[in-house]
């Protein structure tokens, strides 16, 4: 199993850069190196006769591939198909055509083979011309082009594959990705929301539980699946993952204490929906209002509407028996999952770090505490291990300045938390 994760377009002079640095250390006898070494290596290499070669063998298969002029090709090969060279990425899968049964990273991930891998960028021509060179990975490749909305690339391999109708489980990559576009397409494409044994085959639960985070779209694919026979509990919860705030008025018609009520996980991700336990790094929802849920899922609009309905800024989440909970929306605006797209720089939509956070200004603007105290769980993931931390009497940006996986922490709202007189 790979040690190390490619990136999306591999870097080949950081790569050879990588490989420098692990000889260095391979030689001055670090132990995680030497145990590189010792794993990646077919032969027994003593640490100090160790040369470049060594290092660039271990690295490559350390990332899964066979060998260091394995993932040099990978490298060129995938800059071509960024570049849309099409000339390049001929003469290189002439050259060596087991590429294109294998996949573009080396390593086993989703974008696929050369012509998968071609369909998430919409590169058609290399797709056509990969394909004329016996290239047969057209279902996946039309999978990964709907996900990534590449509709005119999905629809030019839906007629190469002679426009079948998609199989059981076609929306789910664009559920992932919350494609509404894509979600259509396999409309278009004659996909059905039931199986053919009569199971409902609409993932429901891959679009409220999905690590993206799109209101817009989440909204209409849900609306989608209404609109084509797929029946969604009729609760508050699913009201504001539809986006519906007249069906959420209705809601508050018949419930006044609605805005401060919380709710069980299991209302905010119904199993019957095939929903799962609660899995992604961010302040818990279990217990939490609506307005908490509104803060974990960019809900801005949803949000303002409570408030301007009387929703307390400052309502405070349940707590449970061991006296964990209690939190405001604000610890959410400083620890949730949606914090993440913008603090992740491997993306090849990244565009830099972001300079505010919206909810946590809403929030502090309608006048939220920013020295309010709960006391927190946490669960610190590495791997497959899980190691529950317990916080007590933490504010926002001491929960902020605590919480392991900084990749869901917000610096922006923390700043403006600070700057309102928050302290930790």
């Amino acid at each position: 199993m790979p040690a190390r994760h490619l990136p999306v377009r591999p870097d080949l002079n950081q790569l050879k850069h990588q490989a420098k640095d692990l000889l260095r250390a391979i030689r001055r006898g670090d132990p995680s190196a030497i145990e590189d070494l010792q794993t990646y290596h077919p032969d027994k290499v003593e640490p100090a006769k160790a040369k470049l070669a060594d290092a660039q063998l271990v690295l490559a298969r350390s990332y899964g591939g066979p060998s260091w002029p394995r993932l040099v090709l990978a490298c060129r090969l995938i800059d071509a198909i960024w570049e849309n060279d099409i000339g390049e990425v001929r003469s290189i899968v002439v050259q060596h055509p087991a590429l294109l049964h294998e996949n573009a990273r080396v390593q086993k991930d989703n974008w696929g083979r050369p012509m998968s891998y071609a369909a998430n960028l919409g590169r058609d021509e290399i797709i056509e011309m990969l394909h004329g060179l016996g290239a047969t990975d057209l279902q996946f490749a039309l999978d990964r082009a709907t996900l990534q909305s590449r509709i005119d690339t999905a629809r030019k391999l839906h007629a190469m594959m002679g426009a079948p109708r998609p199989p059981a489980g076609a929306f789910g990559g664009a559920a992932y990705t919350l494609s509404a576009s894509g979600t259509a397409l396999m409309f278009e494409f004659g996909a059905q929301l039931v199986d053919e044994h009569g199971n409902p085959d609409a993932p429901a639960d891959v679009v409220i539980e999905s690590d993206s985070r799109n209101p817009d779209a989440k909204h209409k694919i849900l609306e989608m699946y209404v609109e084509h026979g797929f029946t969604l509990p009729d609760t508050p919860m699913m009201a504001l993952h539809r986006g519906r705030i007249d069906l959420l008025e209705d809601h508050l018609r018949r419930d006044p204490l609605l805005l401060s009520r919380t709710f069980p996980y299991e209302e905010i991700f119904p199993p019957s929906l095939r929903c799962h336990d609660e899995q992604l790094p961010r302040t818990t929802l279990s217990g939490a209002t609506l307005l908490h849920v509104c803060v974990e899922f960019d809900e801005l609009d949803i949000a303002r509407w409570l408030l301007d309905r009387g929703t307390n800024p400052d309502a405070p989440a349940a707590i449970d028996a061991a006296g964990f909970g209690g939190h405001t929306p604000l610890f959410g605006a400083v620890v949730c999952y949606a914090n993440f797209w913008g603090n992740f720089t491997g993306g090849w939509t990244y565009s830099g770090p972001p300079t505010d956070s919206p909810f946590a200004r809403l929030l502090l603007d309608r006048g939220a505490n920013p020295n309010a105290r709960a006391s927190m769980r946490e669960t610190v993931m590495s791997g497959d291990d899980r190691t529950p931390r317990e916080h007590r009497d933490i504010t926002p940006l001491a929960w902020g300045a605590h919480f392991h996986n900084k990749m869901v922490v917000s610096a922006p709202a923390m700043r403006l938390i600070a700057e309102r007189g928050g302290h930790d």
